[in-house]
């Protein structure tokens, strides 16, 4: 008996622009096309609850935008971060002034939250792939671990709630005023 292993042939970004959206929401690198994984509890929590903080601290001071599940297309790839916060001056605009609904260029700062059965690897290589195109900062938080690993220029640096990390993380500059907390983040969790 022979088996066969159906090779999926690849499609270019704007074939891949042109289909529909799935959910959750697909991504594009390479002539690849990847499902995210279907958020859970811990991750819609901790995605819901840190848009919003970043919004009331840096939206009403016009610094930045923290924009969920926002497709971003730059560089020949198109991502869907779980949130990607935009600083203000680079925030897309309409004809009519309002926020444009393409995003074709790379967050400022992206924040990835791990799911269960989600690579480190692969949300690792997406956030070093937004530095080298522009983004200033990028987070993983790791539900699992209760960690957050903090990419910026250098070396990462893993923060976690075991260690009792009391230190503000790294923001976005313009944020810097900002505290938060590994800690902070975690507690969200508790209901």
């Amino acid at each position: 008996m022979v088996t066969t292993v159906e090779k999926r042939q690849a499609i270019s970004l704007k074939e891949f622009l042109a289909s529909p959206e799935t959910k959750p929401a697909s991504e594009y690198f390479n002539g690849e096309v990847t499902q995210k994984p279907m958020p859970q509890g811990k991750h819609s929590r901790l995605q819901s609850r840190l848009a919003r903080e970043i919004d009331l601290f840096a939206e009403d001071q016009k610094v930045a935008l923290a924009l969920t599940e926002l497709r971003c297309t730059f560089a020949g790839r198109s991502i869907v971060p779980d949130i990607a916060v935009i600083r203000w001056q680079n925030l897309p605009k309409d004809e009519e002034g309002e926020i444009a609904n393409r995003f074709e260029r790379h967050p400022d700062w992206i924040i990835e939250i791990l799911s269960p059965d989600q690579s480190m690897t692969l949300v690792m290589e997406k956030i070093l792939f937004c530095l080298q195109n522009g983004a200033e900062l990028g987070w993983i938080i790791d539900p699992k671990t209760q960690s957050i690993t903090v990419f910026q220029s250098g070396l990462p640096k893993i923060y976690r709630v075991a260690n009792g990390d009391p230190e503000s993380l790294p923001m976005l500059p313009g944020l810097e005023a900002w505290q938060l907390s590994v800690n902070d983040i975690f507690g969200w969790l508790k209901v």
